[in-house]
């Protein structure tokens, strides 16, 4: 084509990027690769193909990890993990410094190398994964150096299994590994089958910086490699990316392992256009959202939700510039769409588009080439209920349905089980910054889509996950309080005396759900009894039928998280003024059902007065932040109520429930607590306080009876959004696996009575919502 043909006809050329220094790389290795373990390349063993899913090239030969070499790497990690963190963050920074510069140094065969693995264009491999990389570095870096003087009471977790998927290969290593090693952690990472050269190359990278051996270790292979690593007992955390069906077996893996965990998932993303948007600047948006990375997106604008008024134009339009997508070679500079990573993946999509698109209309404006790849698709006319609407598809497919109104717009965005990120496409800023909190999604992009950087965390919510990465909040997830903990132990209740001495009348203290007194479903209730055996009293003993009502009034008080803090903080004072007026009857309480001394039991009230205390003080403290991203534009950080949280008491009558209702209802978030398994009563008085308090009803429900019984129910609960535990029972392991039904977050206490601060207490009530808002015309 001639310059005076190109001018007339403003096709694009090719644009070729040279493959040689990357296959270069390749052939000096002996396209065979082992192990990175220790700070050396292992032999090479049994193997896998690593393939160009552009072409079906074999690109390098790929070491299949036995458990002989993942718990080699796990060894390494822990031999190194002491030393690593007694140098200090300062002295970390430095080596994390050299990684990025490295990244950067190397930039170019980076992401060369990128695009041949995984099929994405290369100009996304070089203008957006590679550059974010080295910014994930350059300020994990700067925790580092921070970190002494920053979070003095924070301590690094120790060994971190980490294991990532294909879609973002060396992303999601700077993703994981920079903030682990920032805070004194060691790693073992396993990178994705399909995907594992850019980690080899990194592998690399860490001896050239001089990074000490066994801080980094990178093993590859299949999934089987990825549960060994999970398996493992001398790893203290997992860190996955991936699907929700193996998150949800990771988690059941896990339970009761004494692991940390955090868990990236899949996602079926919002994208929201109202009538008043830039239409043309809201397709572009969506071109970005959905065909990025061949769609291959855990937070994918893949769901298109556009106003009534507007849609038939809104799809014409977005037709039209589907038509201009360019779908081929990866390595052209010209390319919009690349290949899909492998024909597997290629075969899912065909079949799901093939078996559940025909209650819709499909576009496919542009053809694909032959070989491992999928056109551009859109399909119109979907309802919210249509597989499609609610399934991840994770290919270039984009489903539209409509809405009219506001609200009707937030119900369906929020009608799915997932909740990752989304997309608000409107000229009016009130309209955006009003729909943004509303939206289920742990990211809201207001005009624009996939918006990333170190500062600002990133991470889902419901069955897209819980953690966050990035940001001071994606620290939590590898460091811990540095607190020393005691074994727990189960405190026994006073046995029924053979002479029994009954004081006054009787009092049958009741349960206390949705603001009223309740009897329990089963009917059933027990004695309590004093240290001169006395019966005190009789408390229900609760079943499922009552965690379920009391979930149901819970639900049903989400207005208490639309209430200022103010207005919580007030009300936190007052029930702190209502239980001061009536202390001595408590303390008489607490020490007639322990037959501790008055002192202790004084003291008990006086804790969880001052409980109530600090956390109406904390209502309008705890602070968001507008992050320093770099754009025209603000990353706001918002802390948010989780939603019902249930929670078991520890065996402090009084002061156990008041510590895990305090710090939830000052967020926002509702509770169902289960009190102290050996001394209710305190907590069946203590509704009373409630009632006197202005609390409003379904806010705070106290169920009483055993903490094993009613673990399960509690935990597998779907509509319970986290479950705390400080029991003396054995339950965390049971609550961790149930919790898997729907991944709630989960906050165990493993048998041991670690002594948490306030700040700990809020960052467990809490989630992090990251609003982007860019500004400029």
């Amino acid at each position: 084509m001639t310059v005076k043909e190109i001018f007339e006809t403003m096709e694009y050329g090719d644009a070729p990027e040279s493959a040689a220094e990357a296959l270069r790389w390749l052939v000096d290795n002996g396209s065979r690769f082992g192990h990175f373990i220790g700070g050396q390349t292992t032999e090479v063993g049994t193997t896998f193909e690593s393939r160009n899913p552009a072409t079906g090239e074999v690109l390098a030969h790929i070491s299949q990890a036995s458990q002989a070499d993942v718990d080699l790497a796990v060894a390494a990690a822990k031999a190194a993990q002491k030393k690593w963190e007694k140098i200090g963050g300062k002295a970390r920074a430095k080596y994390l410094y050299a990684l990025a510069r490295l990244v950067q140094k190397h930039a170019r065969l980076f992401s060369v190398l990128e695009s041949l693995d995984n099929g994405k264009p290369i100009r996304e491999a070089r203008d957006a994964d590679i550059p974010l990389v080295a910014r994930h570095f350059y300020y994990h870096a700067g925790m580092a150096q921070l970190m002494d003087e920053e979070l003095p009471d924070r301590a690094p977790l120790g060994v971190c299994g980490q294991i990532i998927p294909w879609n973002f290969p060396l992303l999601m290593l700077a993703w994981k590994i920079a903030p682990a090693i920032a805070m004194g952690n060691t790693v073992v990472l396993k990178p994705a089958e399909y995907t594992p050269l850019t980690a080899l190359l990194f592998a690399q990278i860490c001896t050239e910086a001089g990074l000490p051996k066994g801080v980094v270790n990178i093993v590859t292979g299949d999934g089987a490699v990825g549960e060994m690593i999970v398996a493992h007992n001398d790893i203290d955390k997992i860190a996955f990316t991936g699907s929700t069906a193996v998150g949800r077996r990771i988690r059941q893996a896990t339970a009761g392992s004494g692991k940390s965990l955090t868990l990236e998932l899949g996602g079926k993303s919002p994208y929201v256009v109202f009538e008043d948007a830039d239409i043309d600047s809201a397709i572009e948006g969506l071109v970005d959202a959905i065909f990025f990375n061949q769609g291959q997106v855990c937070c994918a604008g893949s769901r298109l939700l556009v106003q009534e008024s507007i849609a038939e134009d809104f799809h014409n339009r977005l037709i039209a510039r589907m038509a201009k997508l360019r779908i081929g070679n990866p390595l052209d500079k010209s390319i919009d769409v690349g290949a899909i990573v492998d024909p597997a993946q290629l075969s899912r999509i065909t079949q799901m588009i093939e078996t559940s698109a025909q209650s819709g209309k499909v576009h496919q404006p542009v053809a694909a080439p032959e070989g491992c790849f999928y056109p551009p698709t859109l399909i119109t006319g979907l309802h919210g209920s249509d597989s499609l609407m609610q399934e991840e598809i994770f290919g270039p497919v984009l489903v539209s349905t409509t809405f009219r109104t506001q609200a009707e717009a937030v119900q369906v965005a929020n009608n799915t089980r997932f909740g990752l990120a989304a997309s608000v496409w409107t000229e009016n800023i009130n309209l955006a910054l009003d729909i943004a909190p509303k939206l289920a999604a742990g990211v809201v992009w207001v005009n624009g889509a996939n918006m990333f950087d170190a500062a600002a965390g990133f991470g889902g919510l419901r069955e897209s996950g819980f953690g966050r990465e990035g940001g001071w909040e994606g620290l939590q997830a590898y460091t811990k309080p540095i607190v020393k903990g005691k074994a727990v132990k189960a405190p026994k209740a006073f046995d029924k005396p053979q002479v029994l001495e009954v004081e006054g009348l009787d009092r049958t203290a009741k349960m206390y759900i949705g603001g009223k007194q309740a009897r329990p479903d089963s009917g059933y209730s027990k004695g309590v009894y004093s240290s001169k055996g006395k019966l005190l009293g009789h408390v229900g003993i609760g079943s499922r039928k009552d965690i379920r009502n009391a979930v149901e009034a819970a639900r049903g008080a989400a207005g208490w998280a639309k209430a200022s803090a103010h207005l919580r903080a007030q009300i936190l004072y007052y029930i702190g003024e209502n239980l001061s007026a009536r202390s001595d009857e408590f303390a008489a309480r607490i020490q007639a059902m322990t037959g501790t001394t008055a002192g202790k039991a004084v003291q008990e009230v006086t804790d969880a007065i001052e409980t109530l205390f600090t956390f109406a003080a904390w209502c309008d403290k705890l602070d968001g932040a507008a992050k320093p991203v770099p754009m025209r534009g603000v990353a706001l950080a918002m802390n948010e109520s989780l939603g019902v949280i249930g929670a078991f008491c520890d065996d402090r009558p009084l002061a156990g429930l008041v510590e895990v209702i305090a710090p939830a209802i000052a967020m926002g978030n509702r509770v169902v607590a289960v009190a102290s398994d050996a001394y209710q009563l305190a907590a069946t008085d203590f509704y009373q306080v409630l009632d006197t308090s202005d609390l409003p009803a379904g806010v705070v429900n106290i169920i009483t009876g055993p903490h094993d019984a009613l673990a399960e129910t509690m935990a597998g609960h779907m509509d319970i959004d986290a479950v705390w535990s400080f029991s003396s029972s054995d339950i965390s392991k049971h609550i961790e696996f149930e919790s898997a039904s729907n991944l709630k977050r989960t906050w165990v206490n493993n048998g041991m009575d670690r002594g948490y601060s306030a700040r700990d207490w809020l960052a467990q009530s809490v989630e992090v919502k990251t609003v982007w808002v860019p500004y400029g015309e």
